[in-house]
């Protein structure tokens, strides 16, 4: 178990990959879809729900779509030992690496793709980008445990990308949006978007939840003892974040409903820059790391914290500067729903690489008494 991550045990390692996932986890795309469909047939019988959500708002967004964009983020932030975090040191070679994919070549990739691909849909574009520049923090702890990764590491570089997106997620939205497109002569983000408001919206959505989250376990643990909150407590609050995310993705789609059904072909579009993301980071990713001699545990803890993003962010985001009804904001929704299948997928691929490919002694064994 991480001293930084609490993490529930794991089911059997040698039954199949989807057995091990959690029922709700393992539906995910299932539940997603639902909450779709619900959001159009909401949006055709309620024509009047728009108005009545922005009754009242929290700054731009009104305030049921930032209670559920708060309890998104809030449950893995509960999950951080942060009295731990003092010993995030571990394997430099492999923070140093994962920093790199994370926070230099993941956001370049998809800025680089949301072009090639979607050179005529520029709110997409935009929110694609935005997506790249949320990295995981959440799933990445599963898909770690199901491909027998390196629990310490995952734990670690968890923790660094939580404390690295509330200093950096705002600069790198203004360097990649308006910035970055100016040097290369390609369109801005209208002149209304400023970083100014990427900064609150993280500040908000982000910082909020992590400071909630720092109070829960240490007011928590104090009270209850740390076996607790980590047996008792957390078990318990963990599906919020998915309820928040569903009922985000209602709201979205029931005022997106009739743009949804009559360009489902748009859909499509903003699934192909993230499969071909989603294949590059993890492909690239484990190379370097067997490159790098890592060893199979840590090569498939950092390919995975690179393929994966923090899509709840994203959406808050992305809904909290160009509001609930943009493109930007559905570009981030249609993250999860191909995400979970495709990681799913490259689960199997990390395990089949496992036992062709050579790796250091003192790793493999360790791998394979894990399995």
């Amino acid at each position: 178990m991480s001293d930084l991550v609490y993490e529930a045990p794991v089911a059997d390692p040698t039954a199949p990959v989807l057995q091990r996932l959690s029922r709700l986890d393992r539906f995910l795309p299932v539940w997603i879809v639902a909450a779709m469909v619900i959001g159009i047939g909401l949006g055709r019988v309620i024509p009047g729900l728009a108005e009545a959500l922005d009754t009242v708002k929290v700054g731009s967004v009104s305030l049921p779509i930032a209670v559920g964009l708060l309890l998104m983020m809030y449950p893995v932030l509960a999950k951080v030992r942060y009295r731990h975090l003092d010993h995030v040191t571990g394997d430099r070679r492999l923070l140093v690496t994962s920093l790199v994919l994370n926070w230099v070549l993941g956001p370049a990739l998809m800025f680089a793709l949301a072009w090639l691909l979607l050179p005529d849909l520029p709110t997409y574009r935009t929110g694609l980008i935005i997506v790249g520049l949320a990295r995981c923090i959440a799933m990445v702890l599963i898909w770690n445990d199901l491909s027998c990764g390196d629990r310490e590491a995952g734990a670690v570089l968890v923790a660094i990308n939580s404390v690295f997106q509330i200093l950096a997620f705002g600069i790198l939205g203004w360097f990649y949006l308006q910035v970055l497109p100016g040097w290369l002569g390609l369109d801005q983000v209208s002149a209304g978007f400023s970083i100014t408001t990427i900064v609150i919206s993280v500040l908000v959505f982000l910082g909020i939840p992590l400071a909630a989250g720092f109070l829960t376990r240490t007011l928590g643990e104090r009270r209850k003892g740390q076996d607790w909150y980590e047996t008792r407590f957390l078990p318990k609050i963990g599906p919020v974040a998915l309820y928040g995310l569903l009922f985000t993705i209602v709201v979205l789609f029931a005022l997106q409903g009739h743009t949804i059904t009559t360009r489902p072909w748009d859909v499509v579009r903003i699934a192909a820059p993230l499969l071909v993301y989603f294949a590059v980071m993890f492909g690239g990713s484990f190379a370097l790391g067997h490159r790098l001699h890592l060893g199979y545990a840590k090569t498939a803890t950092l390919a995975f914290t690179a393929a994966g993003n923090n899509f709840e962010l994203a959406i808050a985001v992305a809904i909290g500067v160009f509001g609930v009804t943009s493109g930007q904001a559905l570009a981030g929704v249609v993250g999860p729903l191909i995400e979970v299948p495709v990681l799913v997928g490259l689960v199997y691929v990390a395990l089949w690489l496992r036992r062709r490919l050579s790796w250091p002694a003192s790793i493999s064994a360790r791998v394979e008494t894990a399995s």
